[in-house]
């Protein structure tokens, strides 16, 4: 493997330790409702602590990496993931165990927005777009992996073990990035760190990045938080719904890596958000509104994300080209990842808001559709705004 092999899996692999810390707590809510005396809103408030973090301080966190150096933010990251997870495993409390999620939650912010520009530092231009696919994975491929092993690892060895492991693996890749990414350059001029942030938030480009993340994310990260409440009322057991909703979340990093390798082809950037739009305004309607077979709403479901990935593979390839400058790639990345983390944060209340009204699932998929058609003139407007 080439060096820049190395500095690429040792960058994605920071990611992925951070969609890890994100996917141990779904399978592991009810375990810790009954450690702490917890409502399942209140331990649910464990998974929302890391959307408030990436809303409040998206833009800022991106402005601190592209000012103190991507690969020191980075390592800062992860250490402070690390720390959140040792003070979440030894948590007596509920109050405590949040505290140690909101610190976990800035961690990951942390590790994660340096990510485009050090790979921009680091890949050639004519390869990039594949390699910025790729980056795309670090969500779902953690994600899904923990899903998968959460069950057995609550079972054999509990979820204060589980916290500590993640910690350990954290700490492990800050030292894999240490030994392997190049250190930040240093000597040039200095930056303006609120300089950065004005750049990117007065430039229209930016904005439709991160529109366009907020649609697709609140989309699907309403689709897989409703999914076990339809698989329990289709009678499926609760470890072949974990292993469903796993499968549904991991097949995502078939769009997120397929959209560089498509880019790099040539295929225009609007018409993979376009595409992918598309097929998960149909995929949503087969889920929810159809009244198909489970077999065939569970290939929707598959569609849905796959397909979807396609939006955040394109999206975090085209970072650089629509950041304003090259010193505002984080800055723009922060941005986007406030956009995914507000529509992640408002849309699963509105659904819930409109299944409740109408007394059936079947209306979701017109809600999230009305997003997909947003989507669909998003890209319109970034394929003008690419021409310009």
């Amino acid at each position: 493997m080439s060096m820049q092999a190395r500095q690429v899996a040792v960058i994605v692999a920071a990611g992925a330790t951070g969609g890890a810390s994100v996917g141990k707590v779904p399978i592991s809510l009810p375990v810790l409702s009954d450690a702490f005396g917890m409502s399942l809103f209140q331990a649910s408030l464990t998974i929302s602590f890391f959307l408030l973090a990436a809303m409040l301080v998206g833009t800022g966190g991106g402005m601190l990496a592209d000012r103190f150096g991507q690969r020191r933010v980075m390592i800062l990251g992860l250490v402070i993931s690390a720390l959140g997870g040792f003070i979440g495993a030894a948590s007596t409390s509920a109050a405590t165990l949040l505290a140690s999620r909101a610190l976990e939650s800035i961690g990951f912010i942390a590790t994660v927005l340096p990510g485009p520009a050090l790979l921009t530092r680091l890949v050639a231009p004519r390869r990039l777009r594949p390699v910025m696919g790729l980056w795309a994975c670090y969500m779902p491929f953690g994600m899904s992996l923990m899903l998968v092993l959460c069950p057995w690892l609550l079972e054999s060895i509990g979820w204060r073990a589980i916290w500590v492991l993640i910690a350990l693996l954290s700490l492990a890749v800050a030292g894999l990035v240490w030994r392997f990414v190049p250190p930040d350059a240093t000597g040039g001029p200095p930056v303006r760190a609120l300089a950065l942030v004005r750049q990117t938030v007065t430039s229209a480009r930016p904005w439709l990045l991160a529109a366009s993340f907020g649609f697709y994310a609140g989309q699907w990260m309403s689709v897989f938080g409703f999914l076990p409440t339809l698989y329990a009322e289709e009678g499926v057991s609760t470890a072949r719904a974990g292993l469903l909703t796993a499968l549904g979340a991991g097949i995502n990093v078939v769009g997120n890596f397929g959209a560089g390798l498509l880019l790099q082809r040539g295929w225009s950037r609007h018409g993979l958000l376009i595409f992918a739009a598309l097929t998960m305004l149909v995929g949503a309607w087969l889920l929810f509104g159809s009244g198909a077979p489970f077999g065939v709403r569970f290939a929707a479901v598959l569609a849905f994300s796959a397909a979807g990935g396609l939006i955040p593979g394109t999206l975090f390839a085209s970072t650089p080209a629509f950041a304003p400058n090259a010193s505002t790639v984080s800055t723009t990345a922060g941005l986007m990842q406030q956009g995914s983390a507000l529509g992640q944060f408002v849309t699963p209340p509105i659904i819930a808001l409109v299944v409740s009204s109408a007394g059936s699932w079947s209306v979701t998929w017109m809600v999230t559709g009305a997003m997909a058609v947003a989507n669909v003139l998003l890209a319109l407007l970034i394929r003008r705004v690419a021409r310009a």
